[in-house]
């Protein structure tokens, strides 16, 4: 994820002396409990969403408890509201969920930093039919405790004991503020459009967006059209390639002898997350033809990009190396080739280390006698930092129905179709882990990328022949290359035509290793001269 800081100063904390809502028992026989309340001057409105308590040891302007809420993260504790007005509270106790307690009757008694949060939802009134209520990306990049708008607390230190019982109040008394694009340079363009075709989908504004990095001498060659590099991966506002910031980097772009590109990060956050993956979706819209009809043209017509094919060029890493095979493969005329670096999941026989189609239990292997569980990060010596279901625990506790902003919840709004209430179908059930075969075989049917390719190979092939290129450690952090290894398993097989591309693996490699800037400029420059059709220019961007 992307990590974007906010100031968080001022608050107010009051104790309760009166039992609340606990038909007269007392404040130790209700147990600890927090009462979340904003305040009328930071909004007068009534909130729908979800309001949280963080409680950390330690607390830091920068790292305040909220900010320390993470799959290993600290304690953080949950409950939605509907129509919550100024000043009316809303109750977290033992009933509601958390993570990595589960309870606040199982906190250790003890002096804790405690903050509180609310979590803004929107009302999306859909084209589909569906009412769904999430939160709308202030462009942040879909990070619900960075999100402008969303309301805090000042971290307070106090001695908190379930056994002595509460209650506590805390109220948010400060907004997150509003965040501005970048400005211009000679070398970084910034693009912020408002979608129609999302707009009219969602029934609610929508807006795509791209950092565009220009080559050098840009303006001293106006007569000049250069081949582009459509990055995707998480949402960022940042110059691409790390222009400005990796030194390796700058030396190379700006260098006498170097091939003369267009860089273009995208950005297409949605209701989920930081990114919407690109395609069309039943739960996110139609963000594939947004991104080919709305936001490439509004690039290419602004900038001097070669529009044809074959000068269209993807990469991306993790979630942008899904997007770059998936945007090659759903779209192979209007690309030239993609390099795609650990990909998320491409073939869901292994999703990281779930076969969504075989296995019943995503978190637990049943070895008969005993439970095994499965990891969810694990570092290149082995060493596991967390495991599956604590990570869906913790977004289980961030927001239900799929609206945590976390990576397990988009693939669910990404892959599978809606429920009858609107919102994603799970995958498996959230807290048990139990699979859904039924939401299972429509993952493989529309977005299992290996079984698109080996099923449509007849149609697909000779669009994608020499095209496609992937990249991977060998000890990817999750788990993500056994399922490149099935994809280069078919691949090796075709024929009629042959593949013609490249699945590279790195040995003890993690997350997300892969050809950087550079090298990838190098490889895609030779592979768009052996590619571009008779008469092309090649030559009048390689100044």
């Amino acid at each position: 994820m992307n990590v974007r800081t906010w100031a968080a100063i001022g608050a107010a904390v009051m104790f309760g002396g009166a039992a609340v809502g606990g038909g007269g028992a007392t404040a130790q026989e209700q147990g600890l409990q927090f009462e979340i309340t904003f305040s009328q001057a930071v909004r007068p409105d009534a909130v729908t969403g979800r309001v949280y308590v963080a409680i950390s040891r330690e607390s830091t302007a920068q790292r305040t408890p909220i900010q320390q809420a993470s799959p290993t993260g600290v304690p953080l504790f949950s409950r939605g509201v509907q129509e919550l007005r100024p000043g009316q509270p809303a109750m977290i106790d033992a009933s509601d969920r958390g993570f990595p307690i589960q309870s606040l009757r199982d906190l250790p008694a003890g002096e804790y930093w405690v903050q509180g949060f609310v979590n803004v939802y929107t009302k999306f009134a859909r084209a589909d039919g569906h009412t769904v209520w999430l939160h709308m990306d202030q462009w942040e990049g879909q990070q619900w405790n960075r999100s402008p708008g969303n309301l805090y607390s000042e971290p307070v230190k106090m001695r908190l004991d379930p056994k002595a019982g509460g209650p506590i109040t805390l109220v948010c008394d400060k907004v997150i503020p509003k965040i501005d694009l970048p400005p211009d340079t000679e070398y970084v363009k910034h693009i912020k459009i408002q979608s129609a075709i999302l707009t009219k989908w969602w029934g609610h504004p929508m807006f795509l967006g791209a950092t565009v990095l220009l080559p050098k001498d840009y303006d001293k060659h106006p007569g000049v059209k250069y081949p582009v590099n459509y990055i995707q991966g998480h949402f960022s506002t940042q110059p691409p390639g790390g222009f400005g910031r990796v030194a390796d980097f700058d030396k190379f772009w700006l260098a006498d002898n170097s091939p003369r590109f267009i860089y273009a990060t995208l950005q297409h956050p949605s209701p989920y997350y930081d990114d919407s993956y690109g395609v069309n979706s039943a739960n996110n819209g139609p963000y594939g033809d947004a991104i080919l009809q709305e936001l490439i043209p509004e690039v290419e017509q602004k900038f001097r990009v070669v529009s044809e094919p074959w000068a269209r060029q993807l990469s991306g890493g993790s979630t942008g190396g899904w997007i770059a095979l998936a945007h090659q493969v759903f779209y192979p005329d209007f690309y030239g080739g993609t390099w795609a670096s650990c990909p998320d999941s491409v073939d869901f026989r292994y999703h990281q280390i779930v076969n969504v189609y075989d296995d019943a239990n995503a978190y637990w292997k049943d070895m008969g006698w005993m439970r095994v569980e499965r990891p969810g990060l694990r570092q290149p010596d082995g060493n596991i930092r967390y495991m599956m279901k604590d990570e869906n625990w913790f977004e289980l506790v961030v927001g239900d129905r799929t609206r945590s902003g976390g990576q397990w919840d988009v693939w669910e709004a990404t892959y599978g179709p809606a429920d009858a209430d609107g919102y994603p179908s799970p995958i498996w059930d959230k807290k048990t882990g139990v699979i859904d075969k039924q939401v299972a075989a429509y993952w493989k049917a529309h977005y299992d990328l290996r079984n698109m390719l080996e099923t449509r190979w007849s149609t697909l092939g000779p669009k994608l022949a020499g095209k496609l290129h992937v990249y991977i450690g060998e000890n990817d952090s999750y788990y993500l290359d056994d399922a490149v290894h099935l994809l280069d398993d078919f691949l090796e097989k075709t024929a009629s035509p042959p593949f013609g591309g490249e699945v590279v693996y790195e040995p003890r490699a993690p997350h997300c290793w892969g050809p950087r800037a550079p090298e990838l400029t190098e490889k895609m420059t030779a592979h768009i001269e052996k590619t571009a059709p008779a008469g092309a220019d090649l030559t009048s961007w390689r100044y």
